[in-house]
């Protein structure tokens, strides 16, 4: 066992944060993401819900295979079926948990369970045993519990323990919570539940009061020893506690706060990135840690005090999270070997292959742009290498548009190797664009969301553009940066086509390959 002031850090960015609609991730994706919180120190890994698909199944048997210091977790409800595939999901990791729960409130058992107190009872202690046939750490989980009575819910949680639960989940399910009121909800536990030294206690904070990081904090000082938390505090509806947040709060104030955490901080920069990329989920630029202005000073005042001493305005350095000042100016005069190392600074590790793709796109871009950012990097590696197992893939556009005429496109896909053309028209460029992406490839999807972003300063600045598809109840968001914002609009609406094929495990028909 750790030390007491130890706090284990739960990440379920795999789990929770895909639950946010459009957050969608091939098994590609979360086995690079579940790499990178292996290696950033998080203690436990929710990997997914294996009984709800067979690619979450197939996801998580594929990250307990590649993780190699974590804890994987696959999550079950109180049923027989959930556990076994649970615990078959995590058969093959060198370190197993899983994850079962039910909900306590008398709102989730009347109106979702329908159950009565004494068969949630029941579901509890036959579910804990089972799980314990399958892994020796068992979690359970009280669904709803700051809105639960509390003395059925120290039941239920002495219940749970007896049973062979090692770690109690408290979680405010939907954020309800205010701080001091969760505070005193860790407290009771603690002094209610005669076993609770037998289990570690663990806190599962929602954002829609925009209090998932403060109860979580208030949890953690009133005995709670294992936070369950995201990156980019992603999630369903308003979000999960933001790990960022949370672990560098810790640190910044440990004179009050004197506890500590196995994370190396150095990696939450580069892994808020790498998941906002492969979610499609922007960070807004004033996100405390991992934005965009975090680390940025535009008022006069601010950039004096900077100027002779950084602790006037920052209460940490960018370096402690993983941001470090651009040492290599590039431009189109740039050598390979000067840009492999900005590459290797940006933190990819990317095969000579590659490279040499990444690097001649990077020369056409240089021709065609003044000024080059760390951004525009990023963007070409995100085009070049998180991309390359699309289905339908970009090959070129042509469009005609103006204040006169007809507004016309011409573009050219590859569909699964086969290349595919056509021309449409339509009220606008954009529009006449994604008339020709819906003829070559014919789908029921819904366009809900196209949002264009500057991804640095001028007028040269790339494009980067934001597509959400909607199609059967579920959204899917699309990215694409080029420096025509027609063409990156149609790499974002092929990147959410794609999405929904993968997603779907739906395979494209023969007449839209062979038509």
């Amino acid at each position: 066992m750790k030390k007491d002031n130890y706090i284990r850090i739960f990440d379920t960015t795999l789990r929770d944060g895909e639950q946010s609609p459009g957050a969608s991730m091939f098994i590609d994706d979360k086995i690079k993401i579940a790499k990178a919180l292996d290696i950033m120190g998080v203690d436990i890994i929710e990997a997914g819900f294996p009984v709800a698909s067979k690619g979450d199944f197939e996801s998580i048997q594929l990250v307990s295979k590649e993780v190699k210091n974590s804890i994987v977790c696959a999550l079950a409800r109180a049923k027989k079926k959930d556990i076994e595939i649970a615990g078959s999901s995590i058969s093959k990791a060198k370190k197993s948990r899983i994850h079962t729960f039910i909900a306590t409130s008398k709102l989730h058992m009347k109106y979702k369970l329908k159950l009565n107190e004494k068969q949630v009872l029941d579901h509890i202690k036959s579910s804990v045993k089972l799980a314990n046939k399958y892994t020796n750490d068992v979690e359970w989980s009280c669904e709803d519990a700051s809105r639960s009575n509390r003395d059925f819910l120290y039941q239920c949680i002495e219940l749970a323990i007896n049973s062979g639960a090692k770690t109690i989940n408290i979680p405010d399910t939907v954020g309800y919570s205010i701080p001091f009121e969760f505070a005193e909800l860790i407290k009771d536990i603690k002094n209610n539940v005669s076993n609770i030294d037998k289990s570690i206690i663990s806190v599962h904070c929602h954002n829609d009061l925009g209090l998932a990081v403060s109860n979580s904090i208030f949890a953690i000082s009133s005995g709670a020893r294992q936070v369950e938390c995201t990156i980019n505090g992603l999630g369903e509806r308003a979000g999960n506690a933001s790990m960022e947040e949370i672990v560098m709060a810790l640190k910044t104030r440990n004179d009050l706060l004197p506890f500590s955490t196995g994370i190396e901080t150095k990696m939450i920069t580069k892994t808020s990135k790498l998941v906002s990329k492969i979610t499609g989920f922007e960070v807004q630029p004033n996100k405390a840690i991992v934005g965009a202005n975090a680390f940025a000073h535009e008022s006069g005042i601010h950039q004096d005090g900077m100027l002779k001493h950084s602790n006037t305005y920052e209460i940490m350095t960018p370096d402690s999270v993983g941001l470090k000042e651009t040492k290599l100016v590039l431009g189109k005069h740039s050598g390979k070997h000067a840009f492999t190392v900005k590459l290797q600074e940006l933190g990819y590790k990317i095969n000579k292959k590659n490279i040499d793709k990444i690097f001649n796109s990077f020369k056409e871009l240089a021709d065609r742009k003044k000024d080059l950012y760390e951004e525009d990097i990023v963007a070409l590696v995100e085009d070049e290498i998180i991309r390359v197992n699309n289905h339908i893939k970009f090959i070129s556009l042509d469009v005609h548009c103006g204040s006169t005429g007809i507004q016309n496109a011409i573009l050219e896909i590859e569909i699964d190797g086969y290349i595919k053309k056509t021309s449409s028209n339509g009220q606008g460029p954009v529009d006449a664009v994604f008339n020709c992406i819906n003829k070559l490839v014919p789908n029921k999807a819904k366009l809900s969301l196209y949002q264009v972003n500057a991804i640095t300063k001028g007028t040269d600045a790339q494009a980067e553009v934001t597509v959400k598809l909607e199609q059967d109840d579920k959204s899917f968001v699309g990215k694409g940066a080029d420096l025509d914002t027609l063409v990156a609009s149609a790499k974002a609406y092929l990147h959410s086509l794609n999405k929904i094929y993968i997603k779907s495990e739906s395979k494209l028909s023969k007449s839209v390959l062979n038509g």
